[in-house]
């Protein structure tokens, strides 16, 4: 029965805060740290964990920066690792598919909060959406990234794409890898059955790209899916084999 409850309550959040936040954008409002974009984005999350019966337990929150933008590398197996995220990370964009823009006024809504788009059929336009998600991290504004590309069915690591670390790069800020487990048991892939649990979120030592060029983003991946492929097994003995080698240049710390 939790499924109507949370749709529900989808429906009822998305009624109040996408007029507001619309109406807010159209008068010019500012995004800034605790504004009213991002206590939107924060109140629509919280309230679907707390109908679903979703606690978070964070690890290591020191390394959840308040004052500076980060790009943070998650991975992704279920719908709540979104709202897990985007409900406790401070200030924050996203980078997410395009084709959540065409739902109704969540899309519109969602785009007026911040949320970037990005098609990635089209190289051109999702360069373009990395370029203004780097602009957003200069200013301070974090983004959050699943680089796997879409969710698995299971918590085994996956090859990473290479368009995230282009924008970590290119902002010059710290990498934040970010290991969720526990989503899959709430709602896992191609199910619609919600069940309450518990999910942890562990910050794992920031990867900075200072001196970093575009030509080490193969590198950067590759340093930040070894460690949360690494912290993955110690934590809950999930192995994963490295998904490819880099070159004797791209190895060179």
């Amino acid at each position: 029965m939790r499924a109507p409850i949370v749709l529900l309550t989808i429906f009822v959040c998305t009624a109040i805060y996408g007029p507001l936040v619309l109406i807010a954008a159209m008068f010019g409002v500012e995004e800034k740290a605790n504004g009213l974009y991002q206590h939107a984005m924060h109140a629509w999350c919280r309230a679907i964990l707390k109908v679903s019966g979703v606690q978070l337990e964070v690890h290591n929150r020191e390394r959840m920066s308040e004052t500076e933008g980060h790009v943070y590398i998650a991975n992704h197996i279920s719908w709540y690792d979104i709202f897990a995220l985007a409900a406790l990370i401070p200030r924050y964009t996203w980078i997410a598919k395009s084709e959540l823009r065409k739902l109704p006024l969540f899309g519109r809504s969602a785009e007026a909060a911040g949320i970037i788009f990005i098609d990635r059929d089209n190289k051109k336009a999702a360069f373009e959406s990395y370029k203004m998600a780097a602009a957003d991290v200069k200013r301070g504004r974090s983004v959050i990234i699943c680089p796997e590309g879409t969710r698995g069915k299971d918590y085994h690591l996956r090859p990473f794409k290479k368009g995230p670390f282009v924008l970590a790069i290119a902002s010059q800020s710290s990498v934040i890898p970010t290991l969720i487990h526990g989503t899959r048991e709430i709602m896992p892939k191609g199910s619609f059955r919600i069940r309450p649990g518990r999910v942890h979120i562990h910050f794992l030592e920031p990867v900075p790209t200072e001196g970093y060029t575009y030509e080490d983003r193969t590198r950067l991946m590759q340093i930040v899916w070894s460690r949360m492929a690494s912290e993955m097994e110690r934590l809950y003995g999930i192995r994963t084999a490295e998904p490819a080698v880099a070159s004797e240049g791209e190895r060179k710390e």
